[in-house]
């Protein structure tokens, strides 16, 4: 036997196989010797590397919900069609508004429209309350109303009383107690007359406080609140009070845009109202701070008055200042065009100036 026959030849190591190895990191096979050679080359074994391992981070759900939603903006089709179903609604309404802002501002460029519109109110009496109860609501009138009321005391003269709208809000008879600035006062109403020129809103304002105070003498005057004479004597159980020489509150709510002549009406209510101590309440509506309200007030005026009988956009600041009284307290609400007064005779001034 030859002695090469006998030599060793030294096995071929097997290479280890790792599954998470890539394909890019894995070592070919060595070649295996082929029979025909005579001296074969003994391979030398190779240090195995450890895999590499790659960690990957599990997905969280918001990130798999954003990897599988769909690309786009992301508003779902129903609010899409909301929206658009509501912008056409609002389109169609403000050009319907504008349309019938177009056709009455040509209406009312037409009309010759007195100064004096009260006779309106005999006409639309019987529908006033249902006509306003839904914007003064809107316009927090009530509240108003009833915050301005509270305060009458005294002898007690309403002028353009109306409907009687407010009449839930008086306080019926004397008694002591606080006024706003915590001092000791005689609060309430010691009597109540109500003035206005419809002969129907006085029927109406009538019949609504004998509902409401069937045991409190009041007294109801179909007459010009600029010619309204001082408070006579009035009944208290078959005894006649002694009859007071003015007016301790005048009570005015929405009445100036109807007067044919404001100013001479506030200056005459100031002639009858107590010099001292009295005061005139008034909650009025006119013009705005701002122009582009003024505007359409002046456009819509005369259509306005000739139906409702009430000039809005008339100046109140101006009427209250040209009238000569002294003013406690002025506010203002709704862009200005809700005005609230209160109001007293100047000091040294009392009947003389009627």
């Amino acid at each position: 036997m030859n002695v090469n026959q006998l030599r060793r030849v030294p096995l071929v190591a097997k290479w280890p196989v790792t599954s998470c190895r890539s394909a890019s990191n894995k070592a070919p096979r060595p070649p295996k010797p082929s029979p025909q050679s005579p001296n074969p080359v003994a391979i030398k074994r190779r240090q195995a590397t450890p895999a590499r391992q790659h960690y990957q981070e599990r997905p969280t759900p918001q990130a798999q919900a954003e990897t599988t939603a769909k690309p786009g903006h992301g508003i779902p089709p129903r609010v899409l069609t909301f929206l658009g179903i509501s912008a056409l609604t609002i389109s169609t309404y403000c050009g319907y508004l504008y349309a019938s802002y177009t056709r009455e501002v040509n209406k009312a460029q037409t009309l010759n429209v007195p100064r004096d519109v009260s006779d309106r109110y005999n006409t639309t009496a019987a529908t006033f309350d249902a006509d306003v109860e839904l914007s003064e609501k809107a316009m927090g009138l009530g509240k108003k109303r009833r915050d301005l009321v509270h305060q009458a005391r005294g002898h007690v003269l309403e002028v353009s009383c109306g409907t009687g709208r407010n009449l839930p809000f008086y306080e019926l008879g004397e008694r002591r107690g606080l006024d706003v600035d915590g001092h000791a006062a005689v609060l309430g109403c010691r009597s109540v007359t109500f003035v206005d020129l419809s002969p129907q809103m006085v029927v109406i304002t009538k019949d609504k406080f004998e509902k409401l105070y069937p045991a409190f003498p009041a007294v109801f005057r179909v007459c010009d609140a600029g010619a309204v004479a001082p408070p006579a004597g009035i009944e208290r159980s078959g005894v006649k009070a002694e009859s007071p020489v003015y007016f301790d509150t005048i009570v005015q709510t929405m009445g100036l845009c109807s007067m044919p002549d404001p100013v001479a009406t506030l200056r005459h209510l100031g002639s009858v109202t107590e010099p001292g101590s009295g005061r005139i309440l008034l909650l009025e509506h006119g013009r705005s701070y701002y122009d582009w309200v003024n505007r359409i007030l002046d456009n819509l005026a005369p259509a306005h008055a000739d139906r409702h009988g009430c000039w809005w956009n008339r100046d109140i600041g101006d009427i209250v200042r040209e009238s000569g009284l002294e003013i406690v307290e002025e506010k203002r609400w709704h862009l200005g065009t809700t005005w609230r007064y209160i109001l007293r005779p100047k000091q040294g001034t009392g009947k003389s100036q009627s």
